[in-house]
């Protein structure tokens, strides 16, 4: 089979598509015939070696793939072949078949696309579980979500406003924060042209937003930390932007405010129920257009390495797919 192998850590440029031997479902393994990879901000950590999970070399990237079933190992009995399923390798998906526990396997919804299930689950997911279950967001609580055009970021938005909050977006250029309007975002803000805490402070009448949703990092984090209001939450979710920021904790006491990590991979694994539960309703609002992933580019597996240069360059909005 064909697959996207990374033989060295290093940047995407220096994968490389080469022929390999066809995986084999091991007990309680399926193989998936894979049909659409979502392509993810940690996708391209695991390849420069900067990810909490590191696999030995060679391997191929990819964390979340779409496709068929093709083989079952033993004692796998919920599955059945060619069952339509969205599977969580953790790596190895971009690729043409993968061998996935199937624990971590799951049907795709009635209706929706292979595309679509293959960028669905990881970032509605993270999202969701970040506003949910880690922030407890309140209807009519104020939501200012960092890095609002990309993948998780824009989930952020689209659920923030089906959970009933007033969605601040903030993005680095103008046309992002038009995809952001298109999904629900009352406000915006270009922190490329404003002051990401002024501005903040402006929208909110001085009195600050309850919950921040960051998966950027770098000097954004501080500067929207200091825009919370009293008793607000930043959650963070990644950096993007490269540097983990450092943040004065008096803001905390002053503000009376939170910092709370947000982690969807090990709280799936730490309680499956919780996280189906989350994964249920997530696709009843799919079903209902509650919410409509934003995918903005298809890519062949053979330019799965332009896909993940164009998400390391933030030239990303919503998510892209790798079509194999």
């Amino acid at each position: 089979m064909r697959a996207l192998l990374c033989t060295r850590h290093g940047p995407p440029e220096d994968l490389e598509i080469a022929e390999i031997a066809d995986p084999v479902a091991g007990p309680g393994q399926v193989v998936v015939n894979v049909a659409a990879a979502g392509v993810n901000f940690p996708d391209t950590l695991i390849i420069q070696n900067l990810y909490q999970f590191k696999p030995p070399l060679p391997f191929s990237p990819g964390g979340e793939v779409a496709g068929t079933v093709g083989a079952l190992g033993d004692g796998v009995e919920h599955l059945s072949i060619g069952d339509p399923v969205i599977a969580f390798p953790g790596w190895g998906g971009f690729a043409e078949k993968v061998a996935v526990d199937a624990r971590t396997v799951i049907p795709v919804p009635e209706g929706m696309p292979m595309d679509v299930a293959a960028a669905f689950v990881m970032t509605y997911g993270t999202s969701y579980h970040a506003l949910k279950d880690r922030a407890r967001a309140k209807e009519g609580e104020t939501l200012l979500v960092l890095g609002a055009a990309g993948g998780v970021g824009l989930a952020a938005v689209e659920l923030g406003k089906a959970m009933g909050l007033r969605v601040i977006a903030a993005a680095s250029t103008d046309k992002k924060l038009e995809v952001c309007r298109e999904h629900g975002a009352d406000e915006t803000i270009n922190y490329n042209a404003e002051d990401l805490k002024e501005r903040t402070k402006a929208l909110t009448g001085g009195d600050g937003v309850d919950i921040v949703y960051d998966p950027v990092g770098g000097d954004y984090s501080e500067a929207a930390l200091r825009a919370t209001a009293w008793e607000g939450r930043l959650l963070v979710v990644g950096f993007a932007a490269g540097p983990i920021p450092s943040i004065p904790l008096n803001l905390t006491l002053l503000k009376g405010c939170d910092i709370r990590g947000v982690f969807w991979g090990s709280f799936a694994a730490r309680d499956p129920k919780a996280n189906a539960r989350n994964l249920t309703e997530l696709t009843g609002m799919f079903a209902a257009g509650t919410i409509r992933p934003h995918i903005s580019a298809h890519y062949p597996l053979s330019e799965a390495g332009t896909a993940l240069r164009d998400v390391m360059d933030r030239r990303v909005t919503g998510k892209i797919v790798i079509e194999v």
